[in-house]
């Protein structure tokens, strides 16, 4: 039997190609960062967990509100930095002392880690997991297991 994490990955892999669309969460039409996990979600759990309201490309920066964190903590579990699991959801810091606003799926672990994210210009896409991209790593959760 697959893992969420697992089940996560394959799903995700799936939406790879799909164009960039701020607030989006549909498989081949468009999707964000937030859109592509919701549309991931759904596929193994058969709902949303929460609705999402409108948001701007500038989060929760004016208010320094860590949003994305908190609603992530409602949901999945937090785990620890070092123990890298394939499916985990990787939230990122665009820079530093900004709040985390970018999310990731852990696709490869190991010597050569990637993760699969929706990313302005780019559209749903599996890059490396590099040192840049890991020094902006806030936090990382698992994904639960789901019904489906």
């Amino acid at each position: 039997m697959l893992t969420a994490g697992k089940r996560a990955v394959a799903e995700a892999r799936l939406w790879i190609g799909t164009p960039y669309l701020h607030q989006g969460s549909v498989r081949g039409a468009g999707a964000d960062c937030l859109g592509l996990l919701r549309g991931v979600w759904r596929a193994i759990h058969g709902f949303e967990p929460e609705t999402v309201p409108a948001y701007t490309a500038d989060w929760s920066e004016p208010s320094r509100d860590e949003i994305l964190w908190n609603a992530a903590r409602r949901w999945l579990p937090e785990t620890s930095g070092d123990q890298a699991a394939l499916g985990d959801v990787l939230l990122f810091r665009m820079r530093d002392g900004s709040v985390a606003k970018h999310l990731g799926l852990q696709s490869e672990v190991g010597a050569h880690p990637r993760f699969i994210h929706a990313y302005t210009g780019y559209g749903v896409i599996e890059t490396s997991l590099s040192a840049p991209w890991q020094r902006r790593i806030a936090a990382r959760f698992a994904f639960p297991e789901g019904t489906n």
